[in-house]
């Protein structure tokens, strides 16, 4: 059968699985089953494992933006879900809350002399803008399957991974697999609002018992298109994640009424040194991570661009100025430069004693953030303005593409998706990995999916959804590379 075909015809066997939402309190894995034949449609292993992740999205495992908001009830549901659906697997693991709502596993290995292998996901999910819920194909916690798509929040960030991951550890614990090299699942309650309790404390509870992880993964890339003019997808493994640091840049001035200006006012003045930062981006990287991708790519093309990307020591000037004129590749070549607020002023007759930019950078792993601020402080100093340091953060390790592990990652895509090609890219935002990347020798972001171009926008956006066939391959993706990691046949 082909792709298209086998989608629909799970499409189809789901349709009525998926059509009655559960609450906090989630159904039991099995209704699809029972609803599908009640309709009097057949619900094969597929569509199972469709309704499986359709209903863990009809959980509503959200992160506010205030901590008086936050809601335990859907976590704790999220877990009594996770211990109901996946029952071989809760027999193999060793579970344990950490900081009230996240989750460690711990499934031990037969040689105990081996660096386990850490695979991470996180359980929640960003609020809705509740002004955009009209604009949903379908309800964002509904947990639809319809067109060939599971709907909602968290479908591609990041319940798909997690719940795949289940998917594989079930499937090799009833077949009464036994890794020889143990694996931790780490999936934290709080990734996006930066981790700072889930993933921080897995953290710190795994440094404080000496683990050292073989390698994790987590979020941050996937299976790509149309990335570099290469038509075909690649698989895009982010080996390292961006840093922060955002700035406020201050101009004073007497102030006064607006029919006396003086030659420059206070928002004059910080006009010009905005203009500074933008006229004047962080230098170009084409060394390290854009680099590795760049070489990496090269094969998968022909004729000037390969002879270019092969030859970077030669074309590196031309590649740089192509790249930087596009935001996407801009970003990953340098440390960027984003005016993101700006506020003086509070009258329009009267002149402002102070106007305020907020700057943030997102740090390249190949800058510091000591670097930028002083960047900054040459650029601005013959400006008369004020510079503070609002939050910063270093950008991640760059993980080794010449290690076992990586060539590990890529053996597996080569596996499940025949003549995908993998290579290394950065994560320009941030994942739980900065975290996880304390205890494990080597951090790569990378969830075994295809992303069209046009759902990348659905990331944290409007109509949230994933493809049944490109979720459908994800569990066989985790299970060949627990297999492959592990050292068991």
């Amino acid at each position: 059968m082909s792709d298209r075909s086998r989608t629909l015809a799970v499409f189809a066997a789901c349709a009525v699985a998926a059509a009655s939402a559960p609450s906090a309190s989630a159904a039991p894995a099995d209704s699809a089953q029972a609803e599908a034949a009640a309709a009097g449609r057949p619900c094969d292993a597929d569509c199972a494992r469709i309704e499986r992740l359709a209903a863990a999205l009809r959980i509503p495992t959200v992160s506010p933006q205030r901590p008086e908001d936050f809601d335990p009830a859907p976590f704790l549901a999220f877990h009594r879900y996770l211990e109901a659906t996946y029952p071989q697997a809760h027999r193999v693991l060793e579970r344990e809350v950490v900081a009230d709502y996240s989750l460690l596993y711990t499934w031990r290995g037969s040689d105990p002399a081996l660096a386990p292998v850490l695979l991470t996901a996180h359980i929640d999910v960003v609020p809705i803008v509740e002004s955009s819920r009209e604009r949903w194909e379908h309800p964002p916690f509904a947990g639809d399957v319809a067109d060939g798509f599971v709907w909602g929040r968290g479908a591609l960030d990041d319940k798909g991974s997690l719940i795949s991951i289940f998917e594989a550890v079930e499937a090799l614990a009833s077949s009464g697999f036994v890794p020889r090299r143990g694996v931790l699942l780490a999936f934290g309650h709080d990734e996006e609002l930066g981790g700072e309790a889930g993933a921080a404390a897995i953290t710190a509870l795994l440094a404080k018992r000496g683990v050292r992880a073989w390698f994790s993964l987590d979020e941050g890339m996937a299976i790509l298109q149309g990335i570099g003019g290469i038509e075909r997808p690649v698989a895009v493994v982010g080996i390292a994640e961006k840093g922060f640091l955002t700035i406020e840049v201050t101009a004073r001035a007497p102030g006064g009424h607006s029919s006396l200006p003086p030659r420059e006012t206070a928002i004059g003045r910080l006009a010009r040194a905005i203009v500074a930062l933008e006229d004047n981006p962080m230098p170009a990287h084409l060394d390290g991570v854009a680099g590795d991708m760049l070489r990496a790519l090269a094969p998968s093309l022909s004729g000037v661009r390969a002879f270019a990307l092969r030859n970077l020591w030669l074309t590196g000037p031309l590649v740089e100025r192509d790249l930087a004129a596009s935001p996407p590749t801009n970003a990953l070549l340098r440390t960027t430069t984003a005016v993101t607020m700006v506020r003086g002023g509070v009258k329009s007759n009267v002149l402002p004693s102070s106007a305020t930019a907020t700057v943030n950078f997102r740090v390249h792993p190949a800058d510091r953030v000591d670097g930028i601020v002083e960047r900054v402080g040459e650029l601005l100093a013959d400006l008369d303005v004020d510079v503070r340091i609002v939050d910063a953060r270093e950008a991640s390790d760059v993980a080794d593409t010449g290690s076992d592990s990586f060539a590990l990652l890529r053996d597996t895509v080569a596996t499940v998706y025949p003549g995908v090609p993998t290579v290394p890219g950065l994560v320009l935002g941030g994942t739980d990995t900065r975290h996880y990347g304390e205890v494990a020798e080597n951090g790569y972001r990378f969830a075994p999916f295809r992303m069209p171009a046009e759902d990348a926008a659905r990331i944290h956006g409007i109509g949230e959804r994933i493809a049944v066939d490109a979720y459908l391959a994800m569990p066989p993706f985790y299970e060949q590379l627990l297999r492959k990691s592990t050292g068991a046949p």
